[in-house]
């Protein structure tokens, strides 16, 4: 039977990125003790009052169609909380589309931007889902690889250097995953003046923004010229540990705002009632746990960083912002994905590898701050164990 060209645009390294993580779970569900640091899912419960909300939406009839770019009260808290993050000042309601998370909203953006043959700029380590949602539209990434020497921070003169007549936007991601990073204004001014030159689309997954330790959050649509060319992504995914309720939006301009809703019309037709009036509350109200989460993670990375400190063949990137921190196993001699490999069948640790975001982070593998920090210590003996057993580092 035949198959469109567009599952092989959506295939490929990005949707097997995962496969480690898919087997350490079998593992775990047949009864192994197996420490889980291969996903972004918070351990922790959504805050009481959220789901409280949700529960009194469905008991009081939030089960129907919602107006398909999302409730307007809904809009207002997400165009208040873009605000006072340092986005345009301008932003209103009608600046905001809300969609089945920031996956989502990140795909049906490029959909609404990108044309087959046009080129993305993406700076590498990237998220993995990136190629396949650039690609779904016919267009092509085009790799700007990080230096890890750098903190795997972007250098605006490589980003301007990958500029071609075909380049139709950048797609920058700060907070970042897997490396933490957190872009400072200057680098958004110069990313800023790229788009203007070049009347590029400056598209900016933020979903981090609220789990920054080190650093200010900023939005670059604030930028002047940039408001009319920038969509931002956010979500309640991991500020609000919300990964399974699937809410998350995009700030832009009017007539993108426009286009998403026709798309949403003929793919999605809103986001359920009940869970738009949970993340009413949620952005709403203050809630205590929001900030004992982010300084809980903060807690863990510094734990991975003490534990890790005195080893002399594995190494931290300490991350700015996040839930996610890189490690250099590249003393072992094995790639990183064949230490993942070693790490979980012989040490029950399970981590994604860094080839998994790119050629960029080769050498390196991503730990998820998604454990206490006694489990994340023990992690990390059996990691350095581990290490310490590859020839090289005999």
């Amino acid at each position: 039977m035949h198959y469109s060209s567009l599952t092989q645009r959506i295939a490929g390294e990005g949707a097997s990125a995962w496969n480690i993580h898919f087997r350490a779970k079998a593992r775990e569900a047949a009864g192994e003790a197996i420490i889980l640091l291969s996903v972004g899912d918070p351990d922790f419960d959504t805050p009481t009052p959220i789901v409280e909300a949700a529960v009194t939406s469905l008991r009081s009839g939030g089960t129907h169609y919602a107006h398909v770019q999302g409730k307007a009260a809904l809009r207002q808290q997400i165009a208040a909380d873009h605000r006072r993050r340092g986005g345009h000042a301008g932003v209103d309601a009608e600046n905001v589309m809300v969609l089945a998370g920031a996956q989502c909203g990140l795909y049906a953006t490029l959909q609404c931007l990108l044309d087959a043959g046009d080129e993305v700029i993406v700076p590498q380590p990237a998220y993995v889902t990136y190629e396949a949602a650039v690609r779904a539209t016919g267009a092509t990434p085009t790799w700007v690889g990080l230096r890890a020497e750098e903190a795997f921070l972007p250098r605006p003169a490589d980003l301007a250097a990958a500029i071609t007549p075909r380049t139709r936007a950048l797609l920058i991601n700060s907070p970042h995953n897997p490396t933490g990073h957190c872009l400072d204004r200057e680098r958004w001014e110069a990313i800023a003046t790229l788009c203007r030159e070049h009347d590029l689309w400056l598209v900016v997954d933020a979903v981090y923004a609220d789990l920054i330790f080190d650093g200010e959050a900023g939005s670059p649509d604030a930028l002047p010229g940039m408001a009319e060319r920038t969509a931002v992504i956010g979500s309640l995914s991991k500020s609000h540990a919300m990964t399974g309720w699937r809410l998350g939006w995009v700030v832009a301009p009017r007539t993108l705002i426009g286009h998403l809703v026709n798309l949403a019309l003929c793919m999605l037709y809103g986001s359920p009632p009940f869970v738009q009036d949970a993340a009413i509350t949620a952005l709403a109200e203050p809630h205590g746990e929001l900030d004992t989460m982010r300084e809980t993670y903060r807690a863990r990375r510094d734990a991975v960083v003490e534990t890790l400190a005195s080893s002399d063949v594995v190494s931290t990137l300490t991350p700015a912002a996040g839930m996610f921190m890189m490690v250099d196993i590249r003393a072992t001699g094995l790639s990183a994905q064949a230490f993942a490999d070693r790490l979980l069948d012989d040490h029950a640790v399970s981590v994604l590898a860094g080839e998994a975001f790119g050629p960029a982070a080769a050498g390196f593998i991503r730990v998820s701050l998604t454990a206490d920090v006694a489990t994340l210590r023990e992690a990390c003996r059996r990691l350095e164990r581990c290490a310490r057993a590859c020839p090289v580092t005999l």
